[in-house]
Protein backbone atom coordinates (compact mmCIF):
# COMPACT_ATOMS: atom_id res chain seq x y z
CA UNK A 1 0.00 0.00 0.00
CA UNK A 2 1.18 3.54 -0.47
CA UNK A 3 1.33 6.09 2.32
CA UNK A 4 1.20 9.78 1.50
CA UNK A 5 2.83 12.09 4.03
CA UNK A 6 2.27 15.70 3.05
CA UNK A 7 3.29 15.73 -0.61
CA UNK A 8 4.87 12.29 -0.70
CA UNK A 9 3.35 8.87 -1.31
CA UNK A 10 4.74 5.59 0.00
CA UNK A 11 3.73 2.09 -1.07
CA UNK A 12 0.98 0.30 0.82
CA UNK A 13 1.18 -3.45 0.97
CA UNK A 14 -2.36 -3.94 -0.22
CA UNK A 15 -4.53 -1.95 -2.58
CA UNK A 16 -6.62 -2.32 -5.67
CA UNK A 17 -6.51 -1.58 -9.39
CA UNK A 18 -9.36 -1.47 -11.85
CA UNK A 19 -9.99 -0.95 -15.51
CA UNK A 20 -12.69 0.72 -17.57
CA UNK A 21 -15.52 -1.04 -19.35
CA UNK A 22 -19.19 -0.23 -19.42
CA UNK A 23 -22.36 -2.19 -19.86
CA UNK A 24 -21.44 -5.23 -17.75
CA UNK A 25 -23.79 -6.71 -15.14
CA UNK A 26 -22.99 -6.10 -11.50
CA UNK A 27 -21.44 -8.47 -9.04
CA UNK A 28 -19.00 -11.38 -9.10
CA UNK A 29 -20.05 -13.60 -11.96
CA UNK A 30 -19.78 -17.16 -13.21
CA UNK A 31 -20.94 -18.40 -16.58
CA UNK A 32 -24.38 -19.43 -15.32
CA UNK A 33 -25.24 -16.16 -13.51
CA UNK A 34 -28.57 -14.68 -14.53
CA UNK A 35 -29.13 -10.92 -14.83
CA UNK A 36 -32.31 -11.30 -12.80
CA UNK A 37 -30.35 -12.82 -9.91
CA UNK A 38 -27.86 -9.97 -9.89
CA UNK A 39 -30.45 -7.22 -10.07
CA UNK A 40 -31.95 -8.41 -6.81
CA UNK A 41 -28.78 -7.54 -4.87
CA UNK A 42 -28.07 -4.10 -6.31
CA UNK A 43 -29.24 -1.46 -3.78
CA UNK A 44 -31.54 1.31 -4.87
CA UNK A 45 -30.23 4.84 -5.16
CA UNK A 46 -29.57 6.60 -1.87
CA UNK A 47 -28.19 5.27 1.38
CA UNK A 48 -28.36 1.45 1.27
CA UNK A 49 -29.96 -0.33 4.20
CA UNK A 50 -27.18 -2.90 4.01
CA UNK A 51 -24.19 -3.86 1.86
CA UNK A 52 -24.57 -7.54 2.75
CA UNK A 53 -26.20 -8.84 -0.42
CA UNK A 54 -23.88 -6.89 -2.69
CA UNK A 55 -20.84 -8.05 -0.70
CA UNK A 56 -21.97 -11.68 -0.93
CA UNK A 57 -21.96 -11.39 -4.72
CA UNK A 58 -18.61 -9.58 -4.98
CA UNK A 59 -16.44 -11.15 -2.27
CA UNK A 60 -15.83 -14.50 -4.05
CA UNK A 61 -13.94 -12.68 -6.82
CA UNK A 62 -11.60 -10.84 -4.43
CA UNK A 63 -8.44 -12.75 -3.54
CA UNK A 64 -5.52 -12.60 -1.14
CA UNK A 65 -2.05 -12.54 -2.68
CA UNK A 66 1.10 -13.70 -0.91
CA UNK A 67 4.64 -13.90 -2.25
CA UNK A 68 7.89 -15.50 -1.16
CA UNK A 69 10.99 -13.54 -2.02
CA UNK A 70 14.74 -14.05 -1.76
CA UNK A 71 16.42 -10.76 -0.87
CA UNK A 72 20.13 -9.99 -0.77
CA UNK A 73 21.05 -7.75 2.15
CA UNK A 74 24.25 -6.46 3.71
CA UNK A 75 24.96 -7.67 7.22
CA UNK A 76 27.50 -6.38 9.70
CA UNK A 77 30.22 -8.69 10.94
CA UNK A 78 30.30 -8.38 14.75
CA UNK A 79 33.91 -9.61 14.71
CA UNK A 80 35.16 -7.03 12.18
CA UNK A 81 38.65 -5.83 13.10
CA UNK A 82 39.43 -8.92 15.18
CA UNK A 83 41.36 -12.09 14.30
CA UNK A 84 37.99 -13.87 13.95
CA UNK A 85 36.45 -11.65 11.26
CA UNK A 86 37.31 -14.10 8.48
CA UNK A 87 35.15 -16.77 10.12
CA UNK A 88 32.02 -14.64 9.75
CA UNK A 89 32.00 -13.25 6.23
CA UNK A 90 34.41 -11.14 4.27
CA UNK A 91 37.13 -9.03 5.93
CA UNK A 92 36.02 -5.47 6.60
CA UNK A 93 32.87 -6.35 8.43
CA UNK A 94 30.08 -6.71 5.86
CA UNK A 95 29.11 -9.59 3.61
CA UNK A 96 25.97 -9.99 1.50
CA UNK A 97 23.47 -12.50 2.79
CA UNK A 98 20.24 -13.85 1.35
CA UNK A 99 17.12 -13.84 3.43
CA UNK A 100 13.56 -14.90 2.78
CA UNK A 101 10.83 -12.27 2.79
CA UNK A 102 7.08 -12.34 2.34
CA UNK A 103 4.51 -9.82 1.21
CA UNK A 104 0.74 -9.78 1.46
CA UNK A 105 -1.76 -7.91 -0.67
CA UNK A 106 -5.07 -8.11 -2.45
CA UNK A 107 -6.34 -8.59 -5.97
CA UNK A 108 -9.46 -9.45 -7.93
CA UNK A 109 -10.36 -11.90 -10.70
CA UNK A 110 -11.53 -10.31 -13.96
CA UNK A 111 -12.29 -13.43 -16.04
CA UNK A 112 -13.68 -16.92 -15.50
CA UNK A 113 -10.39 -18.43 -16.74
CA UNK A 114 -8.39 -16.86 -13.92
CA UNK A 115 -6.80 -13.51 -14.80
CA UNK A 116 -6.11 -11.51 -11.61
CA UNK A 117 -5.39 -7.79 -11.30
CA UNK A 118 -3.31 -6.32 -8.47
CA UNK A 119 -0.70 -3.64 -7.76
CA UNK A 120 2.81 -4.03 -9.11
CA UNK A 121 4.27 -3.31 -5.68
CA UNK A 122 2.37 -6.29 -4.20
CA UNK A 123 4.29 -8.80 -6.36
CA UNK A 124 7.62 -6.99 -6.78
CA UNK A 125 10.60 -7.92 -4.63
CA UNK A 126 11.86 -5.24 -2.30
CA UNK A 127 15.41 -4.06 -2.89
CA UNK A 128 17.74 -6.50 -4.65
CA UNK A 129 16.07 -9.85 -4.96
CA UNK A 130 13.51 -11.88 -6.83
CA UNK A 131 10.05 -13.27 -6.24
CA UNK A 132 10.22 -17.03 -5.94
CA UNK A 133 6.51 -17.82 -5.76
CA UNK A 134 3.08 -16.15 -5.81
CA UNK A 135 0.09 -17.77 -4.12
CA UNK A 136 -3.56 -16.81 -4.60
CA UNK A 137 -6.01 -17.60 -1.78
CA UNK A 138 -9.69 -17.55 -2.69
CA UNK A 139 -12.49 -16.42 -0.39
CA UNK A 140 -13.41 -20.10 0.17
CA UNK A 141 -9.87 -20.91 1.32
CA UNK A 142 -8.68 -22.67 -1.84
CA UNK A 143 -5.11 -21.83 -2.85
CA UNK A 144 -3.61 -21.66 -6.33
CA UNK A 145 -0.10 -20.95 -7.57
CA UNK A 146 -0.07 -17.86 -9.80
CA UNK A 147 2.02 -16.93 -12.80
CA UNK A 148 3.01 -13.34 -13.53
CA UNK A 149 1.61 -12.32 -16.93
CA UNK A 150 2.81 -8.73 -16.96
CA UNK A 151 3.52 -5.70 -14.81
CA UNK A 152 3.92 -1.96 -15.24
CA UNK A 153 5.79 -0.04 -12.56
CA UNK A 154 4.76 3.42 -13.80
CA UNK A 155 1.05 2.78 -13.25
CA UNK A 156 1.65 0.30 -10.40
CA UNK A 157 -0.40 -2.42 -12.11
CA UNK A 158 0.20 -6.15 -12.55
CA UNK A 159 -1.73 -9.08 -14.01
CA UNK A 160 -1.45 -12.66 -12.71
CA UNK A 161 -2.95 -15.92 -13.99
CA UNK A 162 -4.21 -18.93 -12.06
CA UNK A 163 -5.34 -22.23 -13.55
CA UNK A 164 -8.44 -23.81 -12.10
CA UNK A 165 -10.46 -26.80 -13.29
CA UNK A 166 -13.74 -24.89 -13.08
CA UNK A 167 -14.91 -21.37 -14.05
CA UNK A 168 -13.98 -18.84 -11.41
CA UNK A 169 -16.09 -15.97 -10.02
CA UNK A 170 -15.06 -12.64 -11.51
CA UNK A 171 -15.90 -8.95 -11.57
CA UNK A 172 -15.89 -6.32 -14.30
CA UNK A 173 -14.46 -2.84 -14.58
CA UNK A 174 -16.91 0.04 -14.45
CA UNK A 175 -16.67 3.57 -15.83
CA UNK A 176 -14.86 5.74 -13.31
CA UNK A 177 -15.51 8.80 -15.47
CA UNK A 178 -19.06 8.80 -14.12
CA UNK A 179 -17.94 8.75 -10.48
CA UNK A 180 -19.11 11.73 -8.45
CA UNK A 181 -18.11 13.11 -5.08
CA UNK A 182 -20.51 11.63 -2.54
CA UNK A 183 -21.16 8.33 -4.34
CA UNK A 184 -21.21 5.25 -2.11
CA UNK A 185 -18.35 2.75 -2.56
CA UNK A 186 -17.14 -0.41 -0.85
CA UNK A 187 -13.61 -1.80 -0.70
CA UNK A 188 -12.82 -5.48 -0.22
CA UNK A 189 -9.32 -6.69 0.57
CA UNK A 190 -6.79 -8.29 2.86
CA UNK A 191 -5.73 -5.67 5.43
CA UNK A 192 -2.95 -6.78 7.76
CA UNK A 193 -3.34 -10.33 6.41
CA UNK A 194 -6.69 -10.75 8.13
CA UNK A 195 -8.42 -12.12 5.04
CA UNK A 196 -11.54 -10.88 3.31
CA UNK A 197 -12.49 -7.56 4.91
CA UNK A 198 -15.15 -5.15 3.67
CA UNK A 199 -15.20 -1.41 4.34
CA UNK A 200 -17.59 1.23 3.03
CA UNK A 201 -17.53 4.95 2.45
CA UNK A 202 -18.01 7.55 -0.24
CA UNK A 203 -15.92 9.08 -2.98
CA UNK A 204 -14.31 12.09 -1.32
CA UNK A 205 -12.70 13.56 -4.46
CA UNK A 206 -12.28 12.63 -8.10
CA UNK A 207 -8.93 12.83 -9.87
CA UNK A 208 -7.04 13.86 -6.75
CA UNK A 209 -3.46 14.93 -7.41
CA UNK A 210 -1.30 14.07 -4.39
CA UNK A 211 1.62 16.25 -5.49
CA UNK A 212 3.89 13.25 -5.81
CA UNK A 213 4.40 13.87 -9.51
CA UNK A 214 4.30 11.43 -12.38
CA UNK A 215 1.95 10.58 -15.20
CA UNK A 216 -0.46 8.66 -12.96
CA UNK A 217 -0.71 10.96 -9.96
CA UNK A 218 -4.48 11.12 -10.48
CA UNK A 219 -6.63 9.14 -8.06
CA UNK A 220 -10.13 8.62 -6.77
CA UNK A 221 -10.09 9.60 -3.09
CA UNK A 222 -12.29 7.75 -0.61
CA UNK A 223 -12.95 7.65 3.12
CA UNK A 224 -13.54 3.87 3.04
CA UNK A 225 -10.92 2.41 5.38
CA UNK A 226 -7.83 1.20 3.50
CA UNK A 227 -4.83 -0.25 5.34
CA UNK A 228 -1.75 -2.40 4.81
CA UNK A 229 -2.72 -5.40 2.75
CA UNK A 230 -5.53 -3.64 0.88
CA UNK A 231 -3.17 -2.82 -2.00
CA UNK A 232 -4.36 -4.23 -5.29
CA UNK A 233 -7.91 -4.76 -4.07
CA UNK A 234 -11.02 -3.37 -5.75
CA UNK A 235 -13.17 -0.38 -4.93
CA UNK A 236 -16.74 -1.07 -6.09
CA UNK A 237 -19.60 1.21 -6.95
CA UNK A 238 -23.17 0.36 -6.03
CA UNK A 239 -23.64 -1.47 -9.35
CA UNK A 240 -20.98 -3.95 -8.25
CA UNK A 241 -18.43 -2.74 -10.80
CA UNK A 242 -14.80 -1.99 -10.11
CA UNK A 243 -14.19 1.74 -10.48
CA UNK A 244 -10.85 1.90 -8.68
CA UNK A 245 -7.86 -0.10 -7.44
CA UNK A 246 -6.85 0.75 -3.88
CA UNK A 247 -3.14 1.45 -3.62
CA UNK A 248 -2.35 4.43 -1.39
CA UNK A 249 -3.35 6.27 1.76
CA UNK A 250 -2.51 9.54 3.43
CA UNK A 251 -1.38 8.57 6.90
CA UNK A 252 0.69 10.41 9.50
CA UNK A 253 0.25 7.38 11.78
CA UNK A 254 0.64 4.44 9.39
CA UNK A 255 -3.02 3.45 9.75
CA UNK A 256 -6.17 4.59 7.99
CA UNK A 257 -7.24 8.14 8.78
CA UNK A 258 -9.99 8.19 6.18
CA UNK A 259 -7.99 9.39 3.19
CA UNK A 260 -7.39 6.58 0.71
CA UNK A 261 -6.52 6.65 -2.98
CA UNK A 262 -7.54 4.34 -5.81
CA UNK A 263 -6.29 4.10 -9.38
CA UNK A 264 -9.29 5.04 -11.56
CA UNK A 265 -10.70 2.28 -13.75
CA UNK A 266 -10.36 4.45 -16.84
CA UNK A 267 -6.59 4.53 -16.25
CA UNK A 268 -6.17 0.89 -15.29
CA UNK A 269 -8.38 -0.89 -17.82
CA UNK A 270 -6.44 -0.17 -21.01
CA UNK A 271 -3.15 -1.02 -19.31
CA UNK A 272 -4.53 -4.28 -17.93
CA UNK A 273 -5.72 -5.34 -21.38
CA UNK A 274 -2.30 -4.63 -22.89
CA UNK A 275 -0.58 -6.62 -20.15
CA UNK A 276 -2.87 -9.58 -20.80
CA UNK A 277 -2.15 -9.42 -24.54
CA UNK A 278 1.58 -9.08 -23.96
CA UNK A 279 1.65 -5.72 -25.73
CA UNK A 280 4.26 -3.08 -24.97
CA UNK A 281 2.95 -0.12 -22.97
CA UNK A 282 4.10 3.00 -24.79
CA UNK A 283 3.67 6.46 -23.31
CA UNK A 284 4.02 9.87 -24.85
CA UNK A 285 7.00 12.08 -24.05
CA UNK A 286 7.92 15.70 -24.77
CA UNK A 287 11.35 15.93 -23.20
CA UNK A 288 10.82 18.73 -20.70
CA UNK A 289 11.42 19.28 -17.00
CA UNK A 290 8.36 20.85 -15.48
CA UNK A 291 7.15 22.61 -12.36
CA UNK A 292 3.57 23.38 -11.25
CA UNK A 293 2.59 27.01 -11.68
CA UNK A 294 2.46 27.84 -7.99
CA UNK A 295 1.56 31.23 -6.56
CA UNK A 296 5.12 32.57 -6.61
CA UNK A 297 5.69 31.57 -10.23
CA UNK A 298 2.33 32.93 -11.32
CA UNK A 299 2.91 36.25 -9.53
CA UNK A 300 6.39 36.62 -11.05
CA UNK A 301 4.92 36.08 -14.53
CA UNK A 302 1.75 38.06 -13.98
CA UNK A 303 -0.44 35.01 -14.72
CA UNK A 304 -3.49 33.36 -13.15
CA UNK A 305 -2.80 30.89 -10.37
CA UNK A 306 -2.92 27.10 -10.84
CA UNK A 307 -3.48 27.14 -14.59
CA UNK A 308 -0.70 25.59 -16.63
CA UNK A 309 2.74 24.22 -15.86
CA UNK A 310 6.11 25.92 -16.09
CA UNK A 311 8.93 24.59 -18.27
CA UNK A 312 12.20 24.55 -16.33
CA UNK A 313 14.32 22.89 -19.01
CA UNK A 314 14.00 21.42 -22.49
CA UNK A 315 15.86 18.33 -23.63
CA UNK A 316 18.04 19.14 -26.67
CA UNK A 317 16.67 17.61 -29.90
CA UNK A 318 13.62 16.28 -28.04
CA UNK A 319 10.00 16.57 -29.15
CA UNK A 320 9.48 19.84 -27.26
CA UNK A 321 12.67 21.43 -28.62
CA UNK A 322 11.73 20.48 -32.18
CA UNK A 323 8.31 22.09 -31.68
CA UNK A 324 9.92 25.33 -30.51
CA UNK A 325 9.09 25.04 -26.80
CA UNK A 326 11.62 26.87 -24.63
CA UNK A 327 12.61 26.97 -20.98
CA UNK A 328 10.50 29.64 -19.29
CA UNK A 329 7.34 28.85 -21.26
CA UNK A 330 4.07 28.08 -19.48
CA UNK A 331 2.05 25.33 -21.17
CA UNK A 332 -1.68 25.85 -20.65
CA UNK A 333 -3.28 23.40 -23.11
CA UNK A 334 -2.32 20.10 -24.73
CA UNK A 335 -4.42 18.81 -27.60
CA UNK A 336 -7.21 21.20 -26.63
CA UNK A 337 -7.28 20.00 -23.02
CA UNK A 338 -6.46 22.44 -20.24
CA UNK A 339 -3.45 21.76 -18.04
CA UNK A 340 -4.67 21.91 -14.44
CA UNK A 341 -3.68 20.53 -11.06
CA UNK A 342 -6.00 17.56 -11.58
CA UNK A 343 -5.04 17.10 -15.24
CA UNK A 344 -1.30 17.60 -15.31
CA UNK A 345 0.96 18.02 -18.32
CA UNK A 346 2.61 14.69 -17.49
CA UNK A 347 -0.76 12.93 -17.49
CA UNK A 348 -1.92 14.45 -20.77
CA UNK A 349 1.32 13.75 -22.61
CA UNK A 350 1.86 10.25 -21.21
CA UNK A 351 -1.62 9.26 -22.34
CA UNK A 352 -1.05 10.55 -25.88
CA UNK A 353 -0.01 7.93 -28.41
CA UNK A 354 3.63 8.34 -29.50
CA UNK A 355 3.83 9.68 -33.03
CA UNK A 356 0.70 11.81 -32.63
CA UNK A 357 0.95 15.45 -33.70
CA UNK A 358 -0.88 17.72 -31.26
CA UNK A 359 -1.29 21.48 -30.74
CA UNK A 360 0.25 22.88 -27.57
CA UNK A 361 -0.88 26.27 -26.31
CA UNK A 362 1.66 28.17 -24.23
CA UNK A 363 2.42 31.59 -22.79
CA UNK A 364 5.81 33.15 -23.51
CA UNK A 365 6.74 36.60 -22.19
CA UNK A 366 3.07 37.34 -21.58
CA UNK A 367 1.95 36.37 -25.11
CA UNK A 368 -0.18 33.34 -25.97
CA UNK A 369 0.99 31.20 -28.84
CA UNK A 370 0.41 27.71 -30.22
CA UNK A 371 3.00 25.24 -31.47
CA UNK A 372 2.54 21.76 -32.90
CA UNK A 373 4.54 18.90 -31.42
CA UNK A 374 5.01 15.32 -32.57
CA UNK A 375 4.88 13.32 -29.34
CA UNK A 376 7.82 10.97 -28.86
CA UNK A 377 7.95 7.61 -27.10
CA UNK A 378 8.86 7.83 -23.44
CA UNK A 379 12.38 6.45 -22.87
CA UNK A 380 13.28 3.97 -20.16
CA UNK A 381 14.00 5.28 -16.66
CA UNK A 382 17.71 4.69 -17.23
CA UNK A 383 17.66 6.74 -20.43
CA UNK A 384 15.67 9.49 -18.71
CA UNK A 385 18.34 9.83 -16.03
CA UNK A 386 20.82 10.77 -18.75
CA UNK A 387 18.58 13.37 -20.42
CA UNK A 388 18.82 16.06 -17.72
CA UNK A 389 21.02 16.71 -14.74
CA UNK A 390 17.99 15.33 -12.85
CA UNK A 391 15.03 13.21 -13.91
CA UNK A 392 12.73 13.80 -16.90
CA UNK A 393 9.18 15.11 -17.35
CA UNK A 394 8.06 14.42 -13.81
CA UNK A 395 11.02 15.91 -11.96
CA UNK A 396 10.50 18.78 -9.58
CA UNK A 397 13.61 18.43 -7.40
CA UNK A 398 15.13 21.47 -5.77
CA UNK A 399 18.85 21.65 -6.66
CA UNK A 400 19.68 24.37 -4.15
CA UNK A 401 21.34 22.71 -1.21
CA UNK A 402 24.27 24.94 -0.24
CA UNK A 403 24.04 26.97 2.96
CA UNK A 404 23.28 30.66 2.39
CA UNK A 405 25.45 33.58 3.43
CA UNK A 406 24.54 37.18 4.14
CA UNK A 407 25.86 40.52 2.94
CA UNK A 408 24.06 43.78 2.28
CA UNK A 409 24.06 45.66 -1.02
CA UNK A 410 21.76 48.52 -2.09
CA UNK A 411 18.43 48.15 -3.86
CA UNK A 412 19.00 44.53 -4.89
CA UNK A 413 19.56 43.47 -1.30
CA UNK A 414 16.52 45.42 -0.11
CA UNK A 415 14.24 43.85 -2.72
CA UNK A 416 15.62 40.30 -2.97
CA UNK A 417 17.95 39.78 -0.02
CA UNK A 418 20.86 39.16 -2.42
CA UNK A 419 24.30 40.65 -2.92
CA UNK A 420 25.76 40.18 -6.42
CA UNK A 421 28.88 40.94 -8.39
CA UNK A 422 29.58 40.91 -12.15
CA UNK A 423 30.53 37.54 -13.63
CA UNK A 424 34.02 37.46 -15.12
CA UNK A 425 35.51 34.63 -17.21
CA UNK A 426 37.79 33.75 -14.29
CA UNK A 427 34.86 33.47 -11.85
CA UNK A 428 32.86 31.53 -14.43
CA UNK A 429 35.64 28.91 -14.68
CA UNK A 430 35.78 28.62 -10.91
CA UNK A 431 32.04 27.97 -10.84
CA UNK A 432 32.16 25.37 -13.61
CA UNK A 433 30.51 27.62 -16.20
CA UNK A 434 31.79 28.40 -19.70
CA UNK A 435 33.88 31.52 -20.29
CA UNK A 436 31.15 33.10 -22.43
CA UNK A 437 28.46 32.80 -19.73
CA UNK A 438 26.81 36.17 -19.09
CA UNK A 439 25.29 37.14 -15.74
CA UNK A 440 25.94 38.22 -12.19
CA UNK A 441 27.16 36.06 -9.32
CA UNK A 442 25.49 35.80 -5.93
CA UNK A 443 28.06 36.56 -3.24
CA UNK A 444 25.72 36.60 -0.23
CA UNK A 445 22.12 35.81 0.68
CA UNK A 446 19.96 36.96 3.57
CA UNK A 447 18.74 33.63 5.01
CA UNK A 448 15.46 35.23 6.11
CA UNK A 449 14.63 36.36 2.56
CA UNK A 450 12.48 34.39 0.12
CA UNK A 451 15.59 33.80 -2.00
CA UNK A 452 17.38 32.35 1.01
CA UNK A 453 14.40 30.19 1.93
CA UNK A 454 14.35 28.80 -1.61
CA UNK A 455 17.98 27.78 -1.46
CA UNK A 456 19.82 30.43 -3.44
CA UNK A 457 23.35 30.67 -2.12
CA UNK A 458 26.82 32.02 -2.77
CA UNK A 459 28.13 30.97 -6.18
CA UNK A 460 24.79 30.93 -8.00
CA UNK A 461 24.84 32.76 -11.33
CA UNK A 462 21.80 34.90 -12.18
CA UNK A 463 21.33 34.75 -15.95
CA UNK A 464 18.04 36.59 -16.41
CA UNK A 465 15.19 38.27 -14.54
CA UNK A 466 11.61 38.20 -15.85
CA UNK A 467 12.91 37.19 -19.27
CA UNK A 468 15.50 39.97 -19.49
CA UNK A 469 19.18 39.06 -19.73
CA UNK A 470 21.17 40.16 -16.70
CA UNK A 471 24.79 41.09 -17.37
CA UNK A 472 25.26 43.67 -14.63
CA UNK A 473 23.87 44.84 -11.32
CA UNK A 474 22.13 47.67 -13.20
CA UNK A 475 20.27 45.11 -15.34
CA UNK A 476 18.98 43.35 -12.24
CA UNK A 477 17.97 46.62 -10.61
CA UNK A 478 16.12 47.62 -13.79
CA UNK A 479 14.22 44.30 -13.82
CA UNK A 480 13.20 44.83 -10.19
CA UNK A 481 11.87 48.33 -10.93
CA UNK A 482 9.97 47.11 -14.00
CA UNK A 483 8.35 44.28 -12.04
CA UNK A 484 7.22 46.66 -9.29
CA UNK A 485 5.90 49.09 -11.89
CA UNK A 486 3.78 46.26 -13.35
CA UNK A 487 2.38 45.51 -9.90
CA UNK A 488 4.15 42.15 -9.55
CA UNK A 489 5.12 40.90 -6.13
CA UNK A 490 7.70 38.37 -7.35
CA UNK A 491 10.60 38.27 -9.78
CA UNK A 492 11.36 35.22 -11.94
CA UNK A 493 15.08 34.57 -11.88
CA UNK A 494 16.90 32.13 -14.14
CA UNK A 495 19.86 30.92 -12.14
CA UNK A 496 22.66 28.44 -12.64
CA UNK A 497 23.72 26.57 -9.50
CA UNK A 498 27.37 25.63 -9.26
CA UNK A 499 28.09 22.76 -11.69
CA UNK A 500 24.41 22.28 -12.65
CA UNK A 501 22.00 23.22 -15.41
CA UNK A 502 20.08 26.53 -15.24
CA UNK A 503 16.67 26.58 -13.54
CA UNK A 504 13.95 29.18 -12.97
CA UNK A 505 13.18 30.31 -9.43
CA UNK A 506 10.40 32.79 -8.53
CA UNK A 507 11.59 35.07 -5.73
CA UNK A 508 9.20 37.26 -3.78
CA UNK A 509 10.32 40.87 -3.40
CA UNK A 510 10.36 42.63 -0.04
Amino acid sequence: MRYAYGLTTALLLGGATLSLTTGFPAGAQVAQNEASQISKVVPKAGAPASFADLTAQLAPAVVNISTRQRIKVQSNNPFAGTPFEGLFGSPGGASPQTREAQSLGSGFIISADGYVVTNNHVITAEGKGEVESITITMADGNEYPAKLIGKDAASDLAVLKIDAKKPLPFVKFGDSRHARVGDWVIAIGNPFGLGGTVTSGIISAVYRNTGNGGAYDRYLQTDAAINRGNSGGPMFDMNGQVIGINNAIFSPTGGSVGIGFSIPAETAAPIVQKLIKGEAIERGYLGVRIQPLNDDLADSLGLEHNKGEFIQAVEPNGAAAKAGIKAGDVIVKVGGKEVTKDQSLSYLVANTEPGSRIPIELIRSGRKMTVNATVAKRPSDKELAQSFSSNGDDDDNNPFNNPPAQQEQGDIEKALGLSVTPLTPQIARQLGASDDTKGVVVVAVDPSSDAGQKGLSRGFIILSANGRDVTSEADLESAIKAAKADGRSALLLRVQPRGQSPVFVPVRMR
